[in-house]
């Protein structure tokens, strides 16, 4: 026992805690439950249920276990005649207004207050008055309320205060009176809004879009991980006979802690919508019509090979989703360097590829996720922070919040909704420029006083720079990356980067680029990147999960390149607007939810996922489709019978 640790004892055992603590947290590290519907380990403490009302030594009155810092030698009983006594009282109370909607009430079979109930509830009400009956709030299309069921545990109220940074939610009135609410019938829009539904205890906040369609008890719980940014949440999937119905996080310290952003949460709903592809098509005078897998993926080996023949490899190509696994990634490129080409890409947002030999096998932060909220300083260079990866802001936030200078430099002042130290707005998007200034500075030359305020805040220990999307995607890519370099080698600061859809760093590591091979290995024939794809166009392309009209920096050049193309073949889950304008093939594959593979997110962790919903129609897992692919091309080594 170090100095700093104190003893006190809880129901006869003796147990070992920190100055400060509070008696629940250290009953929880103990085993020892102790109800509770106002307390959330990520929350402040309000103590406003009473819930978990304990016996603690000669006190006069039971006190709340949430809002109890431990002392030395302090006895505690929590499941004595005393303290249940208290925690059936404080029960009863809440249940006076509570509606007996458990048959029709989407938290029924998972409610934190019918769990409760059943150890601390009467079975037999004494309350002959009517019940309280408050109106529901619309808050948008994703949460529903039935503010009836409310008891006041304010949860969402500090989430919105504490986690978001924006208090959507507020608590009006007093006493029996109280309700929870926005302010003059405003939604709830924050990116991780979402998360209100998974704190509240009871079924007063509900997913919209989930509700009434199943019933906790029926549905399987199977883990996943997120494919809507470079974090890499992870997800627990509720299926019900083979179809996703909702999507709830699953915790992780180190990655996404216990929240999900609202894409993570709620896009599942595009799995089923009216645009999934259903079966193979291919086309035949001008016209896609449905076809067997035999017949389309004989049709699709025929013509990459006629290509390969009669124009050189070099002719065919393949663009890969920066969100494909790594799986589908290494087996493109395998695919493509077997045909003879190394025309190869998964940076479809990108616009500047000088110096990219140079660049790092495994792109990402430098550091981990968690480290970020730790840092002494950061400077963010282009980035909507909250709109390119939402739990990533988070981190951030706790970092300004604890007293860390967060700076920027980006095109337009975005609403950050945390403390920015130093802001510098060049509406040109001059980062380079920007960030050589800094450089300037830090390398001995003047500068004002806002760019000699970043410069000190980077030379604290733990610090970093940052380059988000819009850096990454800047025509003068190259530019901003050297300055960059050249400003975090005078300052000290870490230098990393956010990375494009769920998995850059994946495909850059399986080999989805022009020049390099699967774990950077090198590669006797270069080829072209994505932007040289665009500028002389190939006879022959392999699209792996793209729609080039939404996944591209240069839409109207991949929408040229598609129309300038004999032979094309998609892999994708929906008829979408380059399937059915262009592919010649069209292949239905599996979303996340319905395949396995692997995802490395940008601190560098690698995720391996199993597929948790029934494939709809015909779609089969990508990686599948491109082994039955090497099979038929004579490609080597395409056995692989797993992810």
């Amino acid at each position: 026992m170090s100095q700093d640790t104190i003893k006190i004892t809880v129901d006869g055992r003796e147990l070992e805690a920190q100055p400060g603590q509070m008696l629940i947290e250290v009953t929880d590290a103990a085993g020892i439950y102790i109800p509770r519907f106002c307390y959330h380990p990520k929350l402040s403490v309000a103590a406003n249920c009473r819930m978990c009302l304990v016996q603690v030594g000669n006190a006069p009155k039971p006190l709340p276990a949430c809002a109890t810092p431990v002392a030395p030698d302090m006895e505690v009983n929590t499941h004595n005649e005393y303290a249940i006594e208290a925690q059936k009282a404080t029960m009863e109370f809440l249940l006076i207004n509570h509606p007996l909607d458990c048959p029709i009430c989407d938290q029924g079979g998972e409610c934190e207050l019918q769990d409760i109930a059943m150890g601390y509830g009467r079975d037999i009400s004494r309350y002959n008055e009517g019940k309280r009956v408050v109106a529901d709030k619309n808050l948008g299309p994703l949460v529903s309320t039935d503010m009836t069921r409310c008891i006041h545990c304010t949860r969402c109220v500090r989430f919105g205060q504490e986690v978001a940074g924006i208090q959507e939610l507020g608590a009006m009135g007093r006493g029996d009176r109280m309700e929870i609410g926005t302010f003059i019938e405003n939604s709830v829009d924050h990116e991780l809004s979402g998360n209100i539904i998974d704190l509240c205890p009871v079924g007063a906040l509900n997913n919209k879009p989930y509700r009434f369609s199943a019933r906790a008890w029926e549905m399987e719980q199977r883990a996943t991980v997120a494919p809507h940014d470079c974090l890499g949440s992870n997800l627990h999937a509720h299926v019900l006979r083979g179809t996703l119905k909702r999507v709830v996080p699953r915790d992780n310290e180190s990655v996404n802690e216990t929240w999900i952003s609202d894409r993570d949460r709620f896009s599942y709903e595009g799995i089923y919508s009216d645009d999934r592809l259903q079966s193979p098509m291919i086309r035949e005078d001008g016209q896609l019509r449905e076809a067997t897998w035999e017949e389309a993926l004989e049709k699709a080996a025929s013509g990459l090979r006629k290509i390969a023949v009669s124009d050189g490899g070099e002719a065919l190509g393949a663009w890969v989703s920066p969100s494909a696994t790594t799986e589908e990634a290494y087996l493109a490129g395998r695919l493509m360097r077997h045909l003879g080409s190394g025309n190869i890409d998964h940076r479809l947002r990108r616009r500047d590829f000088r110096g990219q030999s140079g660049e790092a096998l495994l792109p990402g932060l430098g550091m981990t996720i968690a480290g970020i909220e730790s840092l002494n300083a950061l400077l963010v260079v282009g980035s909507n922070l909250r709109h390119e990866v939402p739990l990533l802001a988070h981190r951030v936030r706790k970092a300004a919040s604890a007293g860390a200078p967060v700076s920027f430099v980006n095109a337009a002042d975005y609403e950050y909704l945390f403390p920015v130290a130093n802001v510098i707005i060049d509406e040109a998007a001059d980062f380079a420029g920007a960030l050589g200034a800094l450089a300037d500075v830090a390398e001995g030359g003047s500068g004002n006083d806002t760019q000699t305020a970043m410069v000190e805040s980077l030379r604290q220990d733990d610090a970093a720079i940052l380059l988000g999307l819009m850096a990454l995607r800047h025509p003068a890519f190259a530019e901003v990356l050297a300055a960059a370099r050249r400003l975090a080698a005078a300052t000290g600061a870490t230098l990393g980067q956010i990375t494009e859809g769920a998995n850059s760093a994946g495909a850059a590591y399986a080999g989805a680029l022009p020049h390099r091979g699967p774990a950077g290995s090198v590669v006797t024939t270069g080829g072209s990147d994505f932007g040289q794809m665009l500028a002389s166009p190939l006879k022959g392309l392999l699209l792996t999960g793209v729609e080039p009209k939404l996944d591209c920096a240069d839409a109207v050049g991949a929408q040229n390149a598609l129309q300038a193309a004999d032979f094309i073949v998609a892999l994708t889950p929906w008829l979408t607007d380059c399937a059915s304008e262009s592919a010649d093939v069209v292949l239905p594959v599996g979303t996340f939810a319905e395949t396995s593979g692997t995802f490395v997110n940008v601190e560098g962790s690698w995720q391996s996922f199993a597929g948790v919903a029934a494939p709809v129609g015909e779609s089969r897992p990508a990686w599948k489709v491109l082994r039955v692919l090497g099979n038929l091309l004579d490609a080597p080594g395409f056995d692989y019978e797993s992810s």
